[in-house]
């Protein structure tokens, strides 16, 4: 008996050490200087359909920041196509950060659940391969307009990359906030972009 007792303080010891040594759960982005380039990729709520391009989210988030956000939307847009248009915008712009946001033209369309997170998972991963650091924005489902759709919580679990599911959604149930039933007007595209800028701040990249 006496034996067991140093025995078993030793394994609580040993895993209080390996808690300490854990990182945080709590994915974190790397920190986005002055001349580094920030990517918005998506659909139309990426390009600013329902306001002028100078009201879209990237244009007025670039502006907030001081960063160079570059907006990469494609009205209409499923993640099948932006999956084959993402290795080019890579190439192109270099980001160190990807704002991904996309599946709400996939949803429109009752493409099944299994094939947008696949196609989110690639570009997730092709984005990671290149180098760059990923947030994922959610939507929510058109026919609900409830909270976002929880495959991107639960994508964004699994991958663990920074997430937000409010900001999107929040503009998209205002209707003083939006230019029809699915895209937001110049007030909220900027409510969007100062919600970025603030997960940006929170993931430690700003």
């Amino acid at each position: 008996m006496t034996k067991a007792y140093p025995r078993r303080w030793l394994s609580i010891l040993a895993a209080l050490v390996l808690l300490a040594a854990c990182p945080s759960k709590s994915p974190q982005l790397p920190r986005v200087e002055s001349n580094d380039v920030i990517l918005a990729f998506g659909d139309s709520l990426t390009f600013g359909t329902g306001a002028a391009e100078t009201q879209s989210y990237p244009v007025i988030l670039s502006a907030l920041i001081g960063r160079n956000v570059v907006r990469a939307g494609v009205p209409g847009e499923v993640t099948a196509r932006g999956l084959q248009r993402l290795p080019s915008a890579l190439a192109t712009h270099k980001p160190k950060i990807v704002l991904l946001c996309l599946g709400g033209n996939d949803m429109l369309r009752k493409v099944d659940d299994q094939i947008i997170v696949a196609n989110l998972r690639e570009m997730i991963q092709l984005i990671r391969v290149q180098g760059a650091a990923v947030v994922l924005l959610g939507v929510p489902k058109p026919a609900l307009f409830g909270g976002a759709a929880k495959i991107y919580g639960e994508l964004a679990d699994d991958l663990g990359v920074p997430y937000d599911g409010d900001i999107i959604t929040s503009v998209l149930r205002a209707p003083g906030l939006k230019s029809d039933l699915i895209h937001p007007n110049a007030q909220g595209y900027r409510k969007i972009a100062e919600g970025i800028a603030a997960l940006l701040q929170k993931f430690g990249a700003l």
